[in-house]
């Protein structure tokens, strides 16, 4: 069997396919960091069995989906949290456990049928919770080449999420630490917008962020001159 894995983060999605061919040395797998290029390796081979979406914020095109199973890999307990910015959003509500839904590709966001799912704590920077959730998605990913489970519709009233807007990354004069604390980590990631304040010369950005007490917090910054 041939599998593609159709990955954003391309150090992790890498990974991800090395440990996966190790695991299962008489399948195939390729990464694809685009549509573009996920075309492309659908072009070269016919016998793909699944395209594998571990890490994605693209619509797959109905072309795609229609022709070949396509699993897209969702940080909530669908179908809590449809949408945009899952993991953005489950902490910025507080929410320190989750699970990671593996579901089928259709025409609606994140309301395909579900293979499985698994649990997911959110401690850490962003970063640090996708290294996690691509460990967790290889187990999966190795689950579902193995049994083959049939999916299930989504049980329950969806909720929907709203993909954040870099605007919302700014830190506010009112803000906690303890707010302030999980608006960096939550961004701190590439390809996030980071944590900012700013004023009329500067922009300053902030990281690796470390939580010292309900009045106090280190993290790296990053000044930039307007």
């Amino acid at each position: 069997m041939n599998y593609i894995i159709l990955s954003k983060q391309k150090e992790l999605g890498e990974s991800l396919v090395e440990s996966l061919t190790v695991k299962f040395p008489s399948h195939a797998f390729v990464l694809a960091c685009d549509n573009k290029s996920l075309k492309e390796e659908l072009a070269k081979e016919n016998n793909i069995s699944k395209v594998f979406i571990p890490h994605w914020s693209s619509i797959i095109p109905a072309s795609i989906y229609n022709n070949v199973e396509c699993v897209v890999f969702h940080m909530t307990d669908l179908p809590f949290g449809r949408g945009g910015s899952p993991l953005q959003n489950l902490i910025s509500r507080g929410i320190s456990e989750t699970k990671v839904t593996a579901l089928q590709v259709n025409a609606e966001i994140d309301a395909g049928d579900v293979y499985l799912k698994k649990e997911l704590n959110l401690t850490g920077s962003a970063q640090i919770i996708f290294e996690r959730v691509f460990k967790i998605i290889e187990e999966m990913i190795g689950e579902i080449i193995q049994t083959n489970p049939k999916p299930q519709p989504q049980k329950g009233e969806p909720t929907y999420f709203k993909r954040r807007t870099p605007d919302m990354s700014k830190i506010e004069a009112e803000d906690s630490i303890e707010l302030v604390y999980d608006k960096i980590r939550m961004l701190d990631a590439p390809d996030y917008p980071l944590a900012f304040i700013e004023n009329k010369h500067f922009r300053f950005e902030f990281y690796n962020a470390n939580n010292e007490s309900e009045k106090e917090l280190n993290a790296n910054v990053r000044i930039i001159k307007k």
